[in-house]
Formats: structure tokens, sequence, C-alpha cells
């Protein structure tokens, strides 16, 4: 029964049934700009189907579904038996598992594997994003595992296959595996080296047992996970080693990993989130040389904190279409939201972060393609630098762009409130602000090779505009003064990073996009927030560059 009051008129259509990939112009023409053109036919027919089905009705409820039915920890089973198991909702596996088919786990020895693996990973995030922690997880431990030969060998297949198999068996006898990490414990947190999980050796070479806890350990129905513990001198915690511990023993038997309860998160609510006991038989494989965890497991971290700044610019870049998508159908005092000049300043400063977060995160995965040695001091910098801001940005576009829509924007269905959930994730998962900001300072002092990088990177846009060129000066001089440092560590970073991504626009996207970029990032005409642009801006033709159509 219909009344006739509630006829629906001036509501825009669900933004669905298109192709994400496509329609994300900033997107597609870093893939293009960072492929060898002899893959990019083959990419971007990839990259468009996967759009298409991160596009699709199907996919969305799967990630509604997801996390309206979050996991459940089982720890026994129906005899009393600890089991430790994690159920989940048939659609986060159907998630997964169009990952694993996408090639998410698989980008180390493919031509231009990252980068079409990280824009694939923009993609997936926008349909879901806790499904992308299993993803960025198992991705990046092959840099660790290749610390052991032996173990990378046996391994590295089953990461980059194409196959998701769930449910637990031994790892080997799997045609697809998932990984994970546990790092943190509740004594230590990002102060890793307060660690107090102990390894004791067995007979054989490089097995070892494990004692203690994991304060953290995400997505615990992986097959394996690579942990930190104490294997050597345990006073003073110099021993700190990394090791392989399965979830499945080779002869069938479950390792001891008992898990104690799954976190109650802000968001990232479809992925299992857990606290992890070993209980001195927990068996575990060394990886890399004993008190060197650290260094073994830092190319793991890099890679995650990659993902995180690919994650942010997902979830910015999903909440910036549903804005513009929303604005371009929705009339108010008189015209279309997208014609009145403050919502287009608005909408224009959204799409400005977005753009930069995406065409920085596109320009770090090349330079893992690359991987010369000038592209791998790049990353040592440059990658802490992204994670900072770009991570940062992420709560404050996804807040501004759910205003947009009003009260519509603020009830679940629109989908913004779950992208405002999962906004702040990124910044506090592998190393909050202040860990990414005293890297920063960790490099510069003993990295000048990654300063240098850094300063090349920047030098191919000098010359090219008049704020980029000054902004560089300025952040040579703050650089240049070195005292009280620690306490200006942020300012600096962010400094870095904003002078970045103007580099990155002056030299590749539209003259509008880097024009209003520099002005307002790099010029000081900017207010607190969004929606202060100076208004002789082309920003017409900055929205419609953002809006979602293909």
């Amino acid at each position: 029964m219909t009344a006739g009051t509630h006829t629906v008129t001036n509501q825009a259509p669900p933004l669905v049934g298109y192709d994400v990939f496509s329609a994300d112009r900033a997107l597609a023409e870093a893939v293009e700009r960072h492929l060898p053109p002899e893959l990019y036919p083959e990419v971007r027919e990839e990259l468009a189907a996967f759009g298409v089905s991160a596009g699709s009705a199907q996919a969305l409820e799967w990630g509604t579904l997801a996390n309206t039915c979050p996991p459940e920890l089982r720890t026994h089973d129906r005899y009393g038996n600890r089991i430790d198991e994690v159920e989940f909702h048939p659609a986060w596996h159907r998630l997964l598992g169009r990952g694993v088919a996408a090639g998410l786990t698989d980008a180390w020895d493919r031509p231009g594997g990252h980068v079409r693996r990280a824009a694939g990973f923009l993609l997936a995030s926008q349909v879901e994003a806790g499904h992308g922690c299993p993803l960025s997880m198992t991705h990046a431990a092959v840099p660790a595992l290749r610390a052991e030969p032996e173990l990378a060998a046996a391994w590295e297949p089953l990461i980059a296959s194409r196959v998701y198999e769930p449910g637990l068996r031994p790892p080997l006898e799997k045609t697809g595996v998932l990984l994970g990490m546990g790092m943190t414990e509740k004594q230590g947190g990002s102060d890793v080296r307060a660690n107090t999980t102990r390894a004791e050796p067995l007979a054989g070479d490089g097995e070892y047992v494990l004692t203690g806890h994991k304060w953290f350990c995400s997505a615990p129905m992986s097959d394996g996970f690579l942990v930190l513990a104490q294997a050597g001198p345990y006073e003073g915690g110099d021993g700190l080693t990394c090791f392989l511990v399965p979830r499945v023993l080779p002869d069938g038997t479950r390792n001891a990993f008992a898990i104690q309860r799954l976190k109650d998160k802000l968001g990232n609510r479809s992925n299992a989130s857990a606290e992890v006991e070993f209980d001195g038989s927990t068996w575990a494989r060394r990886v890399g040389e004993e008190g060197r965890g650290v260094r073994t497991i830092i190319g793991m971290v890099a890679a995650t904190r990659l993902d995180c700044v690919l994650g942010s610019a997902a979830l910015m870049r999903q909440a910036v279409a549903q804005a513009v998508h929303h604005a371009s159908y929705r009339r108010a005092f008189g015209g279309l939201l997208v014609e009145k000049p403050l919502m287009r300043n608005v909408l224009a400063d959204l799409a400005l972060e977005s753009e930069a977060a995406t065409v920085l995160g596109l320009r770090l995965a090349a330079a893992y393609d690359a991987g010369g040695e000038a592209d791998r001091a790049l990353l040592r910098i440059a990658v802490p630098v992204a994670k900072y801001w770009v991570t940062k940005r992420c709560t404050p576009v996804v807040a501004e762009a759910l205003e947009c829509l009003g009260g519509n924007g603020y009830v679940e269905e629109s989908g913004l409130p779950r992208l405002l959930r999962e906004s702040p994730l990124n910044s506090v998962w592998e190393g909050a602000g202040n860990v990414q900001a005293l890297d920063v300072l960790r490099v510069l002092r003993r990295e000048p090779a990654a300063l240098n990088a850094f300063l090349g990177e920047l030098g191919l846009a000098r010359g090219a505009d008049h704020r980029l060129d000054r902004a560089i000066r300025d952040m040579l001089a703050e650089l240049a003064d070195l005292e009280g440092i620690e306490a200006r560590a942020r300012r600096l970073v962010e400094r870095m990073a904003r002078v970045l991504q103007g580099a990155l626009l002056v030299r590749w996207a539209p003259p509008e996009v880097a024009d209003a970029f520099c002005a307002s990032r790099l010029g000081g005409d900017w207010g607190a927030s969004f929606g202060t642009l100076p208004h002789t801006l082309d920003l017409a033709a900055v929205v419609e560059r953002a809006r979602p159509v293909a």
C-alpha cells in the first residue's frame, strides 16, 4: 500500500552497476602511466573487469553482509575439545575469493605486478575494507619469507595462487594460503623490542617452541603467521627474532594457538582481530637470523604500510564518488547541488585530496616494480611520509563527504557510516602517526641516500609551479634546522607529504587539478575546513573529473 504523499522524487539513484576502475580517471591514468606500454592493454582489461565486479549490486551486498554479520569465535567443539576457530559469513569468503582470484596476493614476480595489484586493492577496498587485511598481510609476507630461501620456495607459490582455499589444513597440502602477522603485545604496542614472548630452540634446525601472547593478531583464520619473539638473551630484549607459526602442523594436528577473544572494534567489523596465546608447545620455524627479527620483518611492515595508504585512498575515493554522485542528481534552492558555487567548492576540495592520495599511492607501487637502488631509497622515506599523511587525511575527507548527503549520509543504508568507521583505522595500524614521524626522522639521520632520492623526485617538478618551488625551499630550510626536530616531526612530515603530492600532480594531473592543489595546500590560500578553495579556480572541471561515470 503506497500513500500518495510518499511519491519518491529528487533522490539520487544508487551508485551501482558501473565500472569502478574506468570511472576513476586519476586511477586509470596512473595505471597507464606506470605500466610498460606493452602490458597496459592486458592490465586495463583485467582491471576494468574487476571494476565492473566491484561496482555490481552483488559485490556491494556482500560488503554489507560481511559487516552486519561479523565473525564469531568458536573456542571449543560440542565435545569440549579446543578448536579455536573463527566462523565468517559466506559473504566474507566470497569477497576474499574474489580478491585472491584477482591476484591481490600476487605481485612480487609479475611485470608491473605492484602497480596492477595496487589498483586492484583500491577497487576491492572500495567494496569492503575489512577483507583487505588478510590480502595485504599475505602479499606483504613475501619479503620476510625470502630471508629463508627454503621457506620462500615452499610458501611463495601458495601465496601467489589464484585459488582461495579456506579451512584449517596443513598449509603445504593446500592450493592457496593466507598469512597473518603478530607483532604487538599489550605491554609494548609499537615498541616491539619490549616483547616478552619467548622462543626455545628444539633439536630440529630452525625449529622452536613459543611461550607468550599477542595483543593484536588480525585474520586469525589464516594458515600461518609471522611473529616476533625473544630467542636470545631475554634480559634487555636483544634476541628479538622473526618466526613463522602455522595454524596446522604437517601431520595434520592443530598447533597450540589459543584465541582468547576477538576485539570489539570501532570499524573493520568484517575482519577478525584476536588476542592469542602461545602455551610453550606452540611450534614455530625461525625466519632469518636470531636477533634480527625487526630487520627481517621490516619488508613486510613497509608493504603493509603502503597498503594502508592505498586503503585510505580507496575510502576517500568511494566517499568522494558518493558525494559527487549525490550532488549531481539532488536539486535544492532552484538547481542541482553540484552547480551551487559553495557545494562545488566543497566537492572540488575533497576531489583534490582523493586524487593526490591515489597518485601518491600508485607512484610508490611503481617504485616497487622498478626496484632500482634509488627506488628502494625513495620507498624507505616516502612510505612512512605517505602513511602518516594520507591515512590522517582520510577521516576528515569521509566525514565531509558524508555531510554532502545531509541526513541521508548519516543513515547506514547510504554506506557512508561504514566508510566513516573505517576511516581512522589505517592511521593506527602498522604504526600510528608518531611512529611514522619518528621513522622518517630515523631515515633522515641514518640514510642520506633516502633523502637524496626524495629530493630527486621533487626535482623532476621544480620550475613548473612557483608555489611548489617555494614550498620545497621552505621544506629544505626546516630540514636544515635540527634543533628540537623531534617535537616538530609531525609538522615536517606533513610538509614533506604535501610537497611530494604537489610535485606529482604538477607533473601528471590536469592543470586545473595541479593549480588548485598548489594554490591551497602549498600556496596557503586554504581554510581550516573543506570548501575554502580560491573561487577563481576552475572548480567545475575538478568536480567533473571526480564524477563516477565511465
